[in-house]
């Protein structure tokens, strides 16, 4: 299967036109078969504005650098990409981004050219992975014409296979981020920041991957998607 992936990798390397996407593309992927605690990762969250991925645009982005058990919190960074059109009042009320503060914000290819910096090499960590990955996959769809393929932890589905293989009863509510910070006694941050959930994600994924590591170590496959 890892070979099958890169094999993918180099597939789409030779078909995408220059720029951030083929840089990125140019970097091998982790070995699903390394030591989770020898991988690189980047915990990434959006902010959009709503949850129809082919038809509402990406507003903030949030990322940071977790170096195999320990978060880097000298690399967070949290970036706001302006938009061409008024952000939805029922997505603000969430989200507490208004038409202003978008209009300050920087270019969506800038801001995804700098995310797809950060992510070279590493494996995405993210709660509720498809959102990252469709809207991710459609920016780099408009901007470089390929969508964008990468190792994922999904910290959602590391809860849901707990929960199902310890056979402990749950809600759809038990699965949200903070519900389940909750659970592993992580501190609570402001929910609907990008940074901030972001932060939250990696926190838990270190939580989870402690839980489940009895000293001797993991596979990264153990928690890829």
């Amino acid at each position: 299967m890892a070979g099958l992936y890169d094999w993918r990798r180099r597939w789409r390397l030779r078909r995408t036109p220059p720029g951030a996407l083929r840089d990125y593309l140019a970097h091998p992927f982790p070995a699903a078969k390394t030591d989770y605690r020898a991988v690189r990762y980047l915990a990434i969250d959006l902010e959009t504005t709503g949850l129809e991925i082919d038809k509402d645009l990406i507003l903030s982005v949030g990322y940071v650098t977790v170096e195999g058990i320990s978060i880097d919190l000298s690399s967070a960074r949290h970036r706001l990409v302006r938009i061409d059109r008024s952000i939805p009042e029922a997505s603000a009320v969430i989200h507490q981004i208004t038409d202003d503060q978008a209009a300050q914000g920087d270019e969506l290819a800038d801001v995804i050219a700098e995310l797809l910096a950060a992510l070279t090499g590493k494996v995405m960590i993210a709660h509720h992975a498809r959102i990252e990955q469709g809207f991710l996959t459609n920016a780099c769809k408009r901007l470089w014409r390929q969508g964008l393929m990468m190792p994922i932890v999904d910290t959602q589905a590391l809860a849901l296979r707990t929960f199902e293989r310890r056979q402990i009863p749950f809600k759809a509510s038990d699965l949200r981020l903070h519900a389940l910070g909750d659970r592993y006694n992580l501190p609570r941050y402001g929910a609907h920041n990008a940074l901030s959930d972001a932060l939250a994600s990696a926190e838990l994924f270190l939580a989870q991957a402690a839980y489940r590591d009895n000293g001797g170590g993991l596979a990264l496959r153990d928690f890829l998607c």
